[in-house]
């Protein structure tokens, strides 16, 4: 059976990108088809200044929400990235085969490491080796798939690169995974700035659906989501950016196609009282199950426990392995 990894960073709340984009397909379609592994990778919410107690409770939200969205232990392997040592363990052996300089050509790297310092804040050595933390997380557990977004796509060709170069110098350690895509809302947009992504760590909340806003928030953001200049409703991605996001949002609820959608609507306001309601719909049963979870914290704390013992078993023949490979004495 085909091995798949993902995982969420707990740097904000989940957000309606984060389900339709990732969440839903492990739950309607990887758990069912595949060996899936689900984490919410906590090390990498560390590579900015950050609160401690923050993270810790973003980290618990993210898990309960997984579940939530219906993740089933039972099917898959839920956990949280720090729970099981071998990420750090690979991470250091994958710093000692990549270079600074493909490191430094990541593009988030270059981003965010140039907004920190327009903000006068230093850069930390983290920020620029996460990417291989993220291979040491696909590479651990031998997966051959890795579902993500279009912006993680040049991590998952860096994790491929390193798997390789591993494999040539020290003999055969790795699966090469390849990333996969989902058809359609692989990189829903803000609603108050369609030209940038639906981001958990906005600065402002105003154009970001999370998935614990309530209806009628979520109906208040829709309506008031930026649109294009004219009054057909078209999907273009160039010239009507608000609008083609409004209904890639619509045909990711309904499982629709963005261009037919476009020839329903004589409206704007038609288009986005339409969203909202498919909106509200979708994302209503799994408030409902979060606030169950949530009331019984435990049966969480056991799902986590358990998944990382399994993540454990899987990874740690493949790490130890590494080890052996790369030169390093058996303890």
């Amino acid at each position: 059976m085909t091995r798949i990894f993902s995982g969420i960073k707990p740097t904000g709340h989940l957000t309606l990108g984060n389900y339709l984009g990732a969440l839903r397909r492990w739950v309607e379609v990887d758990q069912h088809q595949a060996d899936a592994l689900f984490s919410v990778v906590d090390l990498h919410a560390l590579t900015m200044g950050h609160d401690p107690a923050r993270v810790r409770r973003l980290s618990r939200q993210a898990s309960t929400l997984m579940l939530a969205a219906g993740l089933d232990p039972e099917r898959c392997t839920v956990f949280v990235q720090s729970h099981v040592d071998e990420h750090a363990r690979l991470s250091y052996l994958l710093e000692c085969t990549a270079t600074d300089g493909e490191l430094r050509r990541m593009i988030q790297y270059k981003e965010k490491s140039a907004r920190a310092r327009a903000a006068g804040q230093s850069v930390r050595v983290s920020l620029l080796t996460y990417p291989v933390l993220m291979a040491a997380d696909i590479l651990a557990y031998g997966a051959d798939e890795v579902p993500v977004g279009d912006d993680q796509a040049q991590h998952v060709e860096l994790t491929r690169d390193l798997a390789v170069r591993f494999n040539q110098r020290y003999g055969h350690t790795f699966t090469v995974p390849k990333a996969t895509h989902p058809p359609v809302a692989a990189r829903l947009m803000d609603l108050q700035d369609p030209t940038s992504k639906m981001g958990k760590s906005h600065e402002s909340g105003a154009g970001i659906v999370y998935l614990l806003d309530d209806a009628d928030m979520v109906r208040k953001k829709i309506m008031r989501a930026v649109t294009d200049s004219g009054r057909e409703v078209e999907y273009d991605r160039e010239s009507k950016p608000g609008i083609a996001n409004l209904l890639e949002i619509l045909a990711s609820c309904g499982g629709g196609n963005p261009n037919e959608l476009a020839g329903v609507y004589e409206s704007y306001g038609a288009l986005k009282k339409d969203t909202a309601e498919a909106v509200v719909e979708l994302l209503r049963p799994v408030r409902e199950r979060h606030a169950e979870l949530a009331a019984d914290p435990g049966h969480v704390d056991g799902v986590l426990r358990k998944g990382a013992e399994r993540a454990r078993g899987m990874a740690r023949p493949r790490v130890d392995a590494a080890y052996r490979a790369i030169g390093l004495l058996p303890a």
